[in-house]
């Protein structure tokens, strides 16, 4: 039977996703390659001169900063971190249903862009890299968006929402791009990533 190509380049390796998002964790297990999940938490400030992909690239690597001394030879760490950039700000993660509320009210009618950054370390090598996706929503009624909050709670994802819920279904309109890069990780670019290193 002919082997999964990336679980045998990864022969003798182990990955270490650093992130506690069962989406990620999804991902990783349709991979099929060997992983092990490990957390450290990590207070998310960056400088505010960063901009759209910068927010997500740096804060990708200061995730994968807090386990340097820590990793061993044949472990690759992966570190991520998406955020919703629009109209020139960047919409983080909603801390109550207020904010939640009043992000998709921002969102609703509107194209923006979803961008995940990647963290590969080793002991030896950093490398990030990153994927955008353009997503419009269409209008979205008062209604629509308190049902969706009150159900869902999308406290833990930026832009207060997660295209693979219901919002996604009834609201997508468009998307230009790869659609796990909404999700949480852009898997292709992944994939290629870990054949290269």
């Amino acid at each position: 039977m002919t082997k999964n190509p990336l679980a045998k380049h990864l022969e003798g390796k182990k990955v270490i996703l650093a992130s506690g998002s069962p989406r990620r964790k999804k991902f990783f297990e349709d991979f099929g390659v060997d992983f092990e999940i490990r957390l450290k938490s990590v207070e998310e400030v960056y400088p505010e001169n960063l901009k759209a992909a910068q927010i997500s690239d740096f804060l990708a690597e200061l995730k994968a900063s807090v386990f340097e001394g820590t990793l061993k030879k044949n472990e690759i760490l992966i570190t991520s971190d998406t955020v919703v950039w629009h109209n020139g700000e960047s919409l983080a993660k909603a801390s109550n249903e207020q904010e939640a509320i009043k992000m998709l009210h921002k969102l609703s009618g509107q194209w923006h862009q979803v961008i995940t950054s990647v963290c590969f370390t080793t002991t030896t090598k950093r490398q990030t890299v990153n994927a955008l996706t353009k997503v419009k929503f269409k209008v979205l009624t008062t209604q629509e968006i308190n049902f969706y909050i009150e159900k869902y709670k999308p406290f833990d994802k930026a832009g207060a929402y997660g295209i693979q819920e219901w919002i996604g279904a009834i609201g997508i309109e468009e998307i230009n791009g790869a659609y796990n890069t909404v999700v949480g990780l852009p898997t292709h670019l992944v994939y290629k990533t870990l054949l290269e290193l």
